[in-house]
């Protein structure tokens, strides 16, 4: 079992799935799967000092209160020392919603989904050029592009597919992948929306004579 969770047999049969699509169809089938799309670092900082913020107005409507507990700390309290303790408890208070913002999965309580969609996407758009599944000969390459910290799938098809297959035909497998992917059965999910994909490319892409396989087969883990 790899990193990402998957174990040999399950991407033994992703890669299977593929190959069998591509030995019928014309249409070139990449799978990849990307811890996160996106660090969000902007979105936890600025969650973290939206959070010291609050902390600082609260504490300077408790202001007396504060004042009498440094003042309790010290043997010859000064005026300065309360000022001091507000500077240093609100940049400990940002640390702590920075940590807490940092929990595997906490980004998406904080940042919008059509954020991440955004972000998803971009890096769906990137991976495909990158793999060269935008340079087969008929334009029929088609990218199944999972982030698994967003929970979210993008289906990316070159010119040559949309052609022919409208972009809705493809929301019955995005769907089912989806309720996989959240109800952690990716790799389950995967392979059943590549052989879902390999229907309706054997029916408007079939095999030619001549057809090779221009890309790689096997399900690829991106590191970022």
């Amino acid at each position: 079992m790899n990193k990402f969770k998957f174990t040999e047999n399950e991407i033994q049969k992703i890669n299977k799935a593929a190959a069998e699509v591509e030995a019928v169809s014309s249409g070139e089938v990449l799978t990849a799967v990307i811890k996160e799309s996106s660090n969000y670092a902007f979105a936890e900082l600025l969650f973290s000092v939206f959070g010291g913020f609050i902390y600082y107005l609260i504490a300077m409507v408790f202001y007396n209160n504060l004042y009498i507990f440094v003042n309790s700390l010290f043997w010859t309290p000064q005026p300065w020392h309360t000022t001091a303790f507000l500077g240093a408890s609100t940049i400990v208070v940002i640390g702590i919603f920075y940590v807490i913002s940092n929990i595997p999965g906490f980004d998406r309580l904080i940042v919008p989904k059509s954020v991440m969609a955004k972000y998803v996407h971009r890096r769906a758009l990137v991976h495909f050029m990158e793999s060269g599944a935008a340079n087969t000969r008929d334009r029929t390459g088609i990218l199944f592009f999972i982030s698994l910290r967003e929970r979210r799938v993008e289906i990316i098809a070159d010119e040559g597919i949309n052609s022919k297959v409208k972009p809705e035909d493809w929301k019955e497998i995005l769907a089912d992948l989806l309720s996989s992917i959240k109800g952690n059965q990716t790799a389950e999910g995967i392979e059943k929306a590549v052989k879902d994909c390999g229907l309706i490319l054997e029916k408007h892409f079939p095999v030619k004579d001549d057809d090779t396989n221009e890309l790689p087969d096997g399900i690829v883990f991106l590191e970022d």
